[in-house]
């Protein structure tokens, strides 16, 4: 059996708008964000889920409520699911976050790359355990979202960076994988 997965990413927030990078940050969604959610919701509201996740953090939080308003699916809050904890540079000009550096090396009191993927090994397991055979909704971030790419794809941190929508201008409404 496998669990399907839709992954959605959170929208924009007022943070993104003045080009910083949130990481631990707590932010909310900017009206475009609002409004990208309340889209999303229009566009997905046919689609069946068993369960919706989310991080923790609110701009996460505030997209799923927006996404998966009055369908009676629950949504769970899962601190996993978090952005990459940028250490001193959460809140900071977003070109100070550079990603291909952090791989192995944590941001500076911060995570590296490789702890969001061993956060996001172990949250796969938890839904292996608990989920088999059901349909997932994910509400999250970047570095999450890459590092369901390496999980699922078997591809390294270098080649996910490479393909990673926001930097090929490739967004989606929702991105499919299978554990």
């Amino acid at each position: 059996m496998a669990i399907q997965i839709k992954y959605f990413v959170h929208g924009t927030t007022t943070d993104n708008e003045e080009k910083k990078a949130s990481g631990w940050n707590e932010v909310k969604l900017s009206e475009k964000g609002i409004n990208q959610a309340k889209t999303l919701s229009e566009t997905i509201k046919n689609e069946h889920f068993d369960i919706v996740f989310c991080s923790d953090l609110e701009r996460a939080v505030q997209s799923a409520s927006i996404d998966f308003a009055n369908r009676g699916i629950e949504i769970i809050k899962d601190s996993r699911l978090r952005e990459c904890n940028y250490g001193k540079l959460n809140g900071k000009d977003n070109k100070l976050v550079v990603y291909c550096e952090h791989i192995n090396e944590p941001f500076p009191s911060g995570e590296s790359l490789k702890d969001v993927e061993n956060r996001m090994r172990n949250f796969c397991d938890f839904l292996k355990e608990n989920y088999d055979n059901k349909k997932i909704a994910i509400v999250a971030h970047r570095a999450t979202q890459l590092s369901l790419d390496i999980i699922t794809k078997n591809i390294t941190w270098e080649k996910a960076i490479e393909e990673d929508w926001r930097n090929t201008k490739s967004w989606q409404a929702g991105w499919e994988y299978k554990i």
